[in-house]
């Protein structure tokens, strides 16, 4: 809603000033077409260029996260410390082999099964049952790890932020090729340096729309949506960071309860659910995770 807000008044407040301040729309209009297709086909060109495959596909996908905001929502928060309470409260009881069944094919695990999101991020899915099956190999230090973890976090927040940093470079280009669609549009001027007065005028305001657009659409709305989604990658890198601190905190040997507490505290502040939310949540879930 509040990206849907914001671009209502960056239409509205550069347009209306400019129609208040006197202006004409009929040159802006005339030349609009071409100088779009001018500045917009250039930056959509070197954004292919710049950029491969993924990075492109992911870049476009995820433009939809301006207006809806981070992936994960409250309710998601919740449900991933109740996964990972009723995964510790497993290792705690009945060792790691007992969940060797469920990491080999965790699409179809009756524990993941009871959080169908979380089950359906490939990401958080792969992350949890990789690690947990590094555990059954005998590989329980807690720092080494925390290390193998944060080294799997950072390459995905890495190749994440490329997508960011693709737009960002089409942001930071667009003034320029504003210059250049406008220098065209001088050029076409010059040619035409024998007409009268009024035509010379109209042309060379066209040619200026070249630079407007290129800087309106960089800063007025390419910018600002790279940056938004760069909050909305950081948010939900949280999420992510719950289930490295829970498992880690197990191997130091933390009970379930002691475990969730600390990942709790890096749940976003305004999605975090309080201790005694949390406390009922775990309460209500069954004495044995692994019971059908």
């Amino acid at each position: 809603m509040l990206a849907i807000i914001g671009l209502v008044l960056v239409i509205g407040m550069v347009f209306g000033g400019y129609s208040l301040a006197g202006g004409k729309f009929g040159i802006i209009v005339k030349a609009l077409p071409f100088e779009l297709m001018m500045i917009g086909g250039a930056a959509a060109g070197t954004f292919l260029i710049a950029n491969g495959g993924g990075v492109v596909k992911g870049a476009l996908f995820d433009l939809k996260r301006v207006f809806t905001g981070p992936k994960w929502k409250k309710g998601d928060y919740r449900d991933l410390l109740s996964l990972m309470f009723s995964l510790i409260k497993i290792l705690k009881t009945k060792g790691v082999l007992a969940l060797e069944s469920h990491l080999d094919n965790p699409h179809e695990s009756a524990v993941f099964g009871k959080y169908p999101k979380i089950q359906h991020d490939h990401f958080a899915l792969d992350f949890i049952a990789d690690t947990l099956r590094m555990m059954t190999m005998s590989m329980d230090d807690p720092y080494q790890v925390e290390d193998c973890m944060q080294r799997q976090l950072k390459k995905h927040h890495n190749e994440l932020h490329a997508r960011g940093a693709a737009l960002q470079s089409v942001a930071d280009g667009m003034p320029a090729l504003g210059i250049v669609a406008a220098v065209l549009g001088i050029v076409k001027t010059m040619g035409s340096i024998d007409q009268p007065v009024n035509v010379l005028g109209g042309m060379i305001g066209g040619a200026l729309v070249g630079t407007f657009l290129g800087v309106y659409i960089a800063y007025g709305y390419v910018a600002p949506m790279t940056s938004r989604l760069n909050q909305t990658y950081a948010q939900d890198h949280q999420f992510y960071l719950i289930i490295r601190d829970t498992i880690v905190a197990y191997l130091q040997g933390h009970s379930a309860p002691v475990a969730i507490e600390l990942a709790r505290g890096n749940v976003p502040t305004e999605l975090q659910p309080s201790f005694h939310e949390m406390d009922e949540v775990l309460n209500a879930l069954p004495a044995d995770p692994l019971a059908a």
